[in-house]
C-alpha cells in the first residue's frame, strides 16, 4: 500500500516517500513538505505560523488532485483515505475519520469514564474512552508495537499454511 501511494503521488508534493498508516477503516497519508526559509531572528511563533501557512497552501492547492487519488485508492483498497502534511515539525491532519466503536462496560469501568467527565478531563464518556486509549498507547507503546509485530508474524505463518478445502 505504501509503495502504491509513493508511486501514485506527484513527485513534487513531498520530500521523500509519504508516511502511510492503515487500519481496518482508514488509510492515512502524511507527507513532509519542504521547510520554510526564514531569517534566523524570526520568532518561534512566526516560524510556526509560516509552517502552518505552507501546510494550508498545500492543502488548498492539491485538494482536487488528492480527492481523485483518494477515490482511486478507496476503490483499490476498500478503505477511506485521509490526508495530512508536516512542515518543520508542525503536523496537521486535513481529513481523518472518527469511527464510533461499540463497547460494553461494567459499572466499575463506566465509573472511571464518569470520573474523567466529572473532573473536566473529558467532555463525554466517548471522549474519556479515547483519552484512555491514547494514554495506554503513549505509556505502553513498545508493548503495543510488539503485539503488532507478533500479529504480522502470525498472519505470515497462516498464509504459508494449508488452504481450507
Amino acid at each position: 500500500m505504501e509503495a502504491w501511494f509513493t508511486g501514485r503521488l506527484p513527485d513534487d508534493w513531498f520530500e521523500g516517500a509519504p508516511e502511510v498508516a492503515a487500519d481496518r477503516d482508514e488509510i492515512l497519508v502524511i507527507g513532509t513538505l519542504p521547510d520554510v526559509e526564514l531569517d534566523d531572528d524570526v520568532s518561534d511563533a512566526d516560524r510556526r505560523a509560516a509552517r502552518e501557512g505552507r501546510i494550508n497552501r498545500f492543502r488548498e492547492t492539491t485538494r482536487e488532485h488528492r480527492i481523485a487519488i483518494a477515490t482511486e485508492a478507496e476503490r483499490k483498497f476498500g478503505r477511506k483515505v485521509s490526508w495530512g502534511a508536516e512542515c518543520g515539525g508542525v503536523r496537521a491532519l486535513f481529513t481523518h475519520l472518527s469511527i464510533p466503536v461499540m463497547t460494553r462496560l461494567r459499572m466499575k469501568e463506566r465509573r472511571v469514564l464518569d470520573t474523567l467527565v466529572d473532573a473536566g478531563v473529558a467532555r463525554s464518556r466517548s471522549h474519556a474512552l479515547a483519552w484512555c486509549v491514547r494514554l495506554v498507547a503513549e505509556h505502553e507503546g513498545d508493548w503495543i508495537d510488539s503485539l503488532r509485530d507478533a500479529l504480522v508474524a502470525v498472519e505470515r505463518v497462516r498464509g504459508e499454511g494449508p488452504r481450507p478445502a
